[in-house]
């Protein structure tokens, strides 16, 4: 059971076999909900024909689904108590997350109100979060001033957000980017006075969670596709290849993923971790992304779409080299020998990418197995290269 009440101090950085509570287990589920309702959006939108409309819109709705998440668990691994007044407001924070899931449909519509309810469910969020930091600098004086500032940043871009909606249809787009931007850069600030004391192979786990939390909504979009193209058409050659094509190369990103030793680089360049932690953004949105590809893709085979095979075949592709190329750019510089290759990553990017742009010719189930190939023999390179040295 947890204690009523525990004095909120700074955790020890070198704390051993320091590991994710079942408290932030819990937390990351909500995510669920909230990834699965972008990515099918997305996928919605690709299978209609709108796949470049709807980038905007799901970069915006996955940004704050990802900042909402990267927030709390860089204070967690700082200050994680797990008392029952911190229990509490994660679980305020967990209701704002089910709250922003509810609006994703409205944001990427733009109607019912667009991102009204996202931005109540963040606003949610904060109150909890900024309770938190709060709380952190009131009883603990050596972080006293980083965390008020965080609590006061927070808080201030979280009145930029809700001040937007006021605006007819939430403003340009540009607005949107110079908002996110203040909010990136409330960590950069309020951490001048004083650097918060999380634990770089904790940070590592959590973020390798919630790489697998990302890639468990791509095998679920993945089944459901399945089961929208056995209703359309029933079970083909085309369809297996596709859904067999889609396992294994969800299962080689993940290989490739965990191939590199980020908890001893983040325990070695601390100065980097802001680099590491933002570069995973676009980490998390490109295989949130490939689950939406591949549950088209598995659409195609079992019934005509409104969009092209090359446009399918690269709603898998692009994802695939965004992340093999950002999973390059977020380890090396932690490390002084990454594990990956960067030749055989550049490659492989440029191929998958070769091998869309082919389906017109090789077809979408050609394409997919074709990145599979791809992928499967840098892992390969990978696996060999290692074993020599």
């Amino acid at each position: 059971m947890p204690s009523l009440v525990t004095r909120m101090t700074a955790r020890d950085t070198n704390e051993a076999h320091r590991a994710s509570s079942p408290l932030e287990l819990l937390f990351d589920l909500v995510f669920v909900a909230a990834i699965a309702q972008v990515a099918a959006q997305l996928a919605h939108s690709i299978a209609d024909g709108h796949a470049l409309e709807t980038v905007g819109p799901y970069l915006m709705v996955f940004f704050a689904i990802w900042w909402a998440w990267m927030n709390f668990t860089w204070f967690a691994s700082a200050y994680d108590t797990d008392d029952v007044p911190y229990r509490a407001l994660v679980l305020v924070q967990m209701a704002g997350v089910l709250i922003l899931a509810a609006g994703v449909p409205s944001a990427f519509s733009g109607v019912d109100g667009g991102f009204t309810a996202v931005t109540v469910g963040y606003l949610v969020m904060r109150v909890g979060l900024v309770a938190l930091w709060l709380r952190a600098g009131i009883q603990h004086p050596e972080g006293r001033a980083t965390a008020f500032r965080f609590a006061a940043g927070v808080s201030a871009v979280q009145a930029l957000w809700v001040l937007r909606l006021l605006l007819p249809d939430g403003g340009p787009w540009w607005i949107f980017v110079v908002i996110a931007l203040a909010d990136l850069s409330v960590p950069l600030w309020a951490e001048r006075t004083g650097h918060t004391a999380w634990h770089p192979h904790h940070i590592a786990e959590r973020y390798g969670l919630f790489t697998i939390i990302v890639l468990g909504e791509s095998v679920f979009a993945s089944t459901v596709g399945v089961q929208g193209a056995l209703d359309g058409g029933g079970l083909s050659a085309e369809l297996i290849v596709i859904a067999l094509a889609g396992l294994t190369l969800l299962f080689v990103l993940w290989w490739l993923y965990f191939s590199e030793p980020a908890g001893d680089g983040l325990a070695r360049r601390r100065d980097l971790s802001f680099a590491w932690g933002y570069g995973h953004y676009l980490i998390f949105a490109s295989l949130a992304a490939l689950g939406a590809g591949l549950e088209v893709a598995v659409e195609q085979a079992g019934h005509h779409t409104e969009t092209s095979d090359v446009v399918v075949a690269l709603a898998v592709a692009i994802p695939v080299a965004v992340f093999l190329v950002m999973l390059w750019a977020v380890h090396a510089p932690l490390v002084d020998r990454v594990v990956i290759s960067p030749v055989g990553i550049a490659v492989s990017a440029v191929l998958v990418v070769v091998a869309a742009l082919a389906a017109p010719a090789i077809g979408v189930a050609g394409a997919l197995v074709a990145t599979v190939v791809v992928v499967v023999a840098l892992l390969a390179v990978t696996l060999a290269s290692e074993a020599r040295r």
